[in-house]
């Protein structure tokens, strides 16, 4: 909570792109250190570390305190990561979703759903499992009483890690956790589910091995990958300035009517569902009153239906691209958020956090090899549950910019039944918890 170096966002998102620049020229030599170094690690782990470390030695920060000349405390943050995802990421999946075949989509099968709902029953277990396993060690780690009790407070990191941000967020209402310690939870969000997908990344420049471990057909993935390059390839061109105009008016068009249409429906919605007499069925449906998940879903639905138009040529020009620059961005976005050096605060709430992860992971690896999916299915199943609409297409798109538009339909999924399935993994902890 520090000050960082340099708090001008003008000044930070220049140091975030020199950032990345600098590993896209190294990730480009060729022979020596850095090809070595690349093979082992991912540029997109790199995009997302980088920024990271920077906020470890204090350069940056996602948000401080100051003190007034009259002692008040002043608490600032950056606008950055909020740019990203309300503006590039929804950009950036229209750009990538142009040239979706959404046939080939849905003939990548049953396999993506399966891993999917593994994903979240993992998460569901993954939370009683946990502080049983917590309190064996440190009881006091798993107990407080009335708002304060600490099953209260992971049930808001159920609500995050099945769904996203609104149904956390109707997770703190349902249990009344005491909102001053809510920070805590909120960190141990971040930490752990940054790790994670920290970890997903190194992953990926592992999935030959991994996948050939799963025994893994990934016949119907690379069919989708080498049918959207095929088509590039065929109308690929020198862009002018009118396309890249073009792109842009498409891009950011788009992302404008996402934004009109969620200022409208989400209100819309949470009148309505605030007039459901069932306090159950009310909560299963709180995330239609959040402008974050109509903004992805209508992006999303636009560029699917630009995909059936000309509009799909544009890739020839390199739309894709374009959304995978918007990407990277976030994702450097998302970098700066972790002080590595916090892990080390709160060490029980990480504990049980890093538990619970584990287990979500060893249940998916274990129904991966049970049925040979692909690593690509584990690890978007995962992302889709715990990171939600705004991590799931990073995970997806480092596979191929085409399968980005998995993500966000899978992580769909993960709205619609987020708040149900946090409130039975809620009932668990309780119990586990003796609370």
């Amino acid at each position: 909570m520090t000050e960082p170096l340099f708090t001008n966002d003008t000044v930070v998102f220049g140091v975030l792109m020199l950032a990345l620049g600098f590993i896209f020229y190294t990730e480009s030599l060729k022979g020596g250190f850095w090809e070595k170094f690349y093979k082992i690690v991912p540029g997109l782990f790199m995009a997302y570390m980088l920024p990271a470390i920077l906020t470890t030695i204090g350069l940056i920060a996602p948000e401080w305190e100051t003190t007034s000349n009259t002692g008040d405390v002043i608490k600032h943050k950056t606008n950055l990561y909020y740019v990203a995802s309300r503006y590039l990421l929804p950009a950036a999946l229209v750009l990538m979703t142009l040239s979706i075949d959404l046939k080939a989509v849905f003939n990548l099968g049953w396999k993506a759903l399966i891993m999917f709902f593994t994903g979240t029953l993992g998460i569901v277990i993954g939370g009683p499992i946990a502080i049983l396993l917590i309190s064996a060690i440190s009881p006091e780690t798993v107990g407080g009483i009335g708002p304060d009790a600490v099953w209260r407070g992971l049930s808001t990191l159920a609500g995050s890690w099945i769904g996203g941000g609104a149904n956390q967020t109707a997770m703190l209402e349902i249990y009344g956790y005491n909102q001053a310690e809510y920070g805590k939870m909120v960190f141990v969000d971040i930490v752990v589910a940054n790790v994670w997908m920290a970890i997903l990344l190194i992953g990926i420049g592992k999935r030959a091995k991994i996948n050939k471990w799963l025994k893994a057909d990934t016949s119907s993935i690379e069919a989708l990958k080498e049918k959207v390059s095929s088509y590039t390839e065929s109308i690929k061109r020198n862009p002018t300035v009118t396309d890249l105009m073009l792109l842009a008016a498409i891009a950011f068009g788009s992302v404008s009517i996402a934004h009109y249409c969620a200022d409208n429906l989400a209100p819309f919605f949470g009148k309505i569902v605030s007039g459901i007499q069932s306090q159950t069925l009310k909560n299963t449906f709180t995330f239609l009153d959040s402008t974050f998940f109509w903004m992805i879903s209508i992006a999303t639905i636009i560029a699917i239906i630009l995909s059936f138009t000309k509009a799909k040529n544009f890739e020839g020009a390199g739309a894709s691209k374009f959304g995978s620059v918007f990407i990277y961005i976030l994702v450097a976005t998302i970098g700066m958020k972790i002080d590595i050096t916090s892990i080390f605060d709160n060490v029980g709430l990480i504990a049980i956090g890093l538990v619970w992860m584990t287990i979500h992971a060893l249940l998916l690896i274990g129904v991966a090899k049970l049925i040979k999916a692909p690593y690509f299915f584990l690890a978007v199943g995962s992302q889709a549950n715990v990171g939600g609409a705004a991590s799931a297409p990073i995970v997806a798109s480092a596979f191929h910019p085409s399968l980005a538009t998995v993500g966000v339909l899978l992580a769909v999924f993960g709205y619609a039944v987020g708040t149900l399935a946090a409130i039975g993994c809620t009932i668990l902890m309780q119990l586990a918890s003796g609370g």
